[in-house]
């Protein structure tokens, strides 16, 4: 541990806090805007690979689900403008980020964007959490309760979404979140009418269910879990994964964004251990790590 001065007082927990976000708000997240690109350029090169015959679809399948598992946090940063923020220059870079970095997900930027913020303001709050149904009792529950999410006529997932789209008054928005699983669905059909069928479910159908369930897995569950608790020291933790800070996709360390949410993903290790003190102090939870 790196020596820190002692701490007294909630004013100088607080002012401690804030000196260690300030050294990494605003740092350009090169990593994230490059990872968003290539991923997305990745994803989409074994399309006519696969269809002229140049490429296995058994090869291009993990490459396909590892696609989609990475393909939400560039648009994760780009939903708290950290990118860039409203009026400066590089914005129109922070919005084609969170758009075109979730395509293979179907998950259109402004549904993750204002579900997301909710979950945010109303961390763990089962009524108006969009998350919340992600709660369950352990690792493998987490996993077959987010599949069952996904199934028509479920509570929680989707329709959590649309629920508090619909609470914020963003019919627009569920219009389009409407759409874009339309057009997925039509164009997983004219593949499977074309001859396609093996290739449209390898290259998208199964991998977006893999990938959403490791996402809602590690970015969701994992770090919320019991999720029994609202404050903004309590509502989320520290964890060591069993898969190491890379392949958890950086949610070991996911209290120091619900604390400071601008602070980018690639430096959210090094404020933790610089913020180390002030979170123990706080009582927070460092389940291991």
């Amino acid at each position: 541990m790196t020596d820190a001065p002692q701490i007294s007082s909630e004013p100088d927990l607080m002012r401690r806090e804030r000196e260690i976000a300030r050294r990494h708000i605003g740092k350009f997240p090169w990593l994230s805007v490059t990872w968003a690109f290539v991923n997305l350029a990745v994803w989409l090169s074994l399309w006519p690979l696969v269809l002229t015959g140049t490429l296995s679809v058994w090869i291009a399948f993990p490459i396909a689900t590892l696609n989609v598992m990475l393909c939400y946090l560039p648009s994760h940063e780009a939903q708290h403008d950290i990118i860039a923020r409203p009026g400066d220059r590089l914005r129109w870079l922070n919005e084609l980020v969170g758009h075109v970095s979730t395509i293979p997900l179907v998950l259109p930027y402004r549904v993750a964007r204002l579900t997301h913020l909710e979950h945010h303001k109303h961390t763990n709050d089962p009524d108006l959490d969009p998350d919340y149904g992600t709660h369950a009792s352990g690792p493998l529950a987490a996993i077959w309760n987010s599949i069952q999410k996904r199934q028509p006529g479920s509570e929680g997932g989707p329709n959590a979404y649309a629920a508090a789209l619909q609470r914020l008054g963003r019919e627009d928005v569920m219009l389009e979140a409407v759409l874009s699983t339309l057009v997925f669905y039509v164009i997983l059909f004219v593949l499977a009418w074309s001859g396609f069928a093996i290739e449209a479910a390898l290259l998208w159908w199964l991998p977006r269910h893999i990938g959403q369930t490791y996402i809602v897995y590690y970015l969701s569950w994992a770090p919320h879990h019991p999720a029994d608790e609202k404050g903004r020291y309590r509502n989320t933790r520290g964890f060591r994964a069993a898969l190491g800070n890379i392949a958890s996709m950086g949610m070991q360390y996911h209290i120091v964004h619900h604390l400071h949410p601008r602070i980018p993903l690639i430096r959210t290790p090094r404020a933790f251990h610089e913020m180390r003190d002030v979170l123990e102090a706080r009582d927070c939870r460092l389940d291991g790590i």
